[in-house]
């Protein structure tokens, strides 16, 4: 069975992790977690992306060399990583030999194949997008800020044949209306497609440039380091090898928006179309993050996003479930402390934490620690039974569907409803009452059900507390939502300390307001 094959773009060595960063690799850790729990084999990838004009520039006014700038900011995204519980299957570097090979045998593949050809050029070249551009990626007469300060370049180089497969990229995407998701971002594409393309200058002279992949068929050269970084996703699993169709094509690329076009919308479906290969199946092009009043984050105007200090205040789950709660795929969001707060203390520890802790606690003084057998159901209890089945299903679909802020906002209405359903039965007051032993008993196993099968459900976008929650009310893993359904298997089972799960952060080590 051929693995779901998720790869992230993967990072640039040129910078420390951000927000943007952060969100990505965990998105696509929950889209994974997901699809494991609907029994599906994955494998995720990562890495980074090491070569190029920027990372040589840098590391020579830092005074290392490039591979010892590269190993140390490989380092901070393994560490950004691991403090935000992304469980990648593999991390690629791209100076790895596993890569420089693939790279080295596609470019002479495609020169054999007369793809690409040796000319001299004169255009506009961004040292920020480390490529030639356009003018008609002007907005409003300016440059905008991913491509920065723009240069006129006179050199030879070797070009890919782009422009020959621009028809055929049209009917494929008029044909595969679902290749780019959200849909409006594939329309995006195809406006950019009706200008005539350019070939691709896939080449950096050695006098230029020296930090790269020398090309296999001109010394002199090293390869473009957008064409090098794309192979990624084909060199981290064996292409060449029997193993290779294990997991290509890949099922889904997890992007950003503002490197879908023309990197990974044009640049590499051409690539692969032209060496014979199948294509991706999607491309997912997920939005940015903006501060407060809608401006874009940036270091220079103090309102960018530490994620690792979030995940170390507030604990890496806070920050997963923020990220996956309040951005609506596709689109932009704003990050404001105030609102991470209201989440924080409202959902997370109010609705969830709270639930659990009052649960274990009246576990241990009314029933010596196991949970009782819930016994015959009232109409409260098959009301809670009813919407738990129907958030499985509903949660499943969005999840499916990749509306992980509908899939959250649907389970923690269940553990609302559970809330709720504590308060109208009051087992504090039950338990008091003589002869109520029965109904004490109902409550608190309906209420041990209902908290399990949120937390089987939340096990994609906050894993650590999910488990934490299973461990305390003693339930076993939820391991396949396949088969997650009301039931009486907490009965007799044995809770574990109480615990709060998301504490109280006070004011004055809370960190400032954006």
């Amino acid at each position: 069975m051929k693995n779901f094959y998720l790869t992230t773009a993967i990072d640039y060595a040129n910078g420390s992790p951000h927000i943007g960063h952060a969100y990505e690799k965990v998105l696509a850790d929950a889209i994974v977690r997901s699809r494991r729990m609907e029994g599906i084999p994955c494998h995720f990838l990562t890495g980074l992306d090491e070569h190029g004009q920027k990372v040589q520039e840098t590391a020579e006014r830092r005074g290392l060399a490039p591979q010892e700038l590269c190993d140390s900011v490989a380092l901070d995204f393994q560490n950004l990583c691991r403090r935000l519980s992304i469980g990648y299957d593999d991390y690629i570097r791209t100076t790895e030999q596993r890569h420089k090979t693939v790279v080295q045998n596609l470019l002479q593949q495609l020169h054999d194949a007369g793809e690409i050809y040796r000319a001299p050029y004169r255009g506009l070249y961004s040292t920020r997008a480390e490529r030639f551009v356009q003018e008609r990626e002007m907005v409003n007469g300016r440059w905008p800020d991913d491509i920065g300060e723009v240069v006129e370049v006179e050199e030879t180089n070797y070009f890919f044949r782009l422009s020959r497969h621009r028809e055929w990229l049209i009917a494929f995407l008029e044909k595969n209306k679902n290749f780019v998701v959200p849909a409006f971002r594939q329309r995006q594409v195809l406006e950019f497609l009706r200008e005539p393309l350019n070939d691709l200058c896939i080449s950096r002279p050695k006098v230029r440039l020296r930090w790269g992949i020398e090309l296999p068929f001109d010394p002199d050269y090293v390869t473009y380091v957008w064409f090098d970084a794309l192979v990624n996703y084909i060199s981290a699993v064996g292409h060449g090898t029997e193993a290779f169709s294990q997991n290509w094509p890949a099922d889904l690329h997890v992007i950003g928006k503002d490197i879908l076009v023309p990197a990974h919308a044009v640049y590499w479906p051409i690539i692969l179309h032209a060496v014979g290969m199948e294509l991706p199946r999607q491309i997912l092009a997920h939005g940015w993050w903006l501060a407060k009043g809608g401006e874009k984050m940036s270091k220079s105007l103090g309102n960018a996003v530490q994620p690792l200090d979030y995940a170390e205040l507030y604990g890496p789950d806070a920050f997963r479930y923020f990220v996956l709660r309040e951005m609506t795929l596709g689109q932009d969001s704003n990050f404001s402390h105030e609102l991470f707060l209201a989440r924080y203390r409202g959902d997370l520890a109010n609705e969830l934490g709270n639930l659990l802790s009052r649960l274990v606690h009246m576990v241990h003084r009314y029933c010596g620690g196991r949970f009782p057998a819930a016994g015959a159901a009232g109409e409260e209890e098959r009301h809670l039974q009813n919407l738990a089945a129907e958030t499985v299903r509903i949660a499943r679909g969005f999840y499916g569907n990749l509306e992980f802020s509908s899939a959250l906002e649907s389970i923690f209405s269940l553990l609302k409803a559970a809330n709720r359903y504590a308060e109208l039965r009051a087992p504090w007051k039950l338990a008091r009452e003589e002869g109520r032993t029965s109904e004490l008993a109902r409550a608190l196993a309906t209420l041990g059900e209902a908290l399990r099968i949120a937390a089987g459900l939340l096990i994609p976008a906050i894993p650590t507390a999910a488990e934490t929650i299973l461990q305390r009310i003693g339930a076993g893993p939820v391991a396949d939502w396949r088969n997650l359904a009301w039931s009486d298997a907490l009965a007799g089972a044995e809770v574990g300390d109480e615990v709060i799960l998301f504490p109280r952060v006070e004011e004055e080590d809370a960190l400032s307001p954006l």
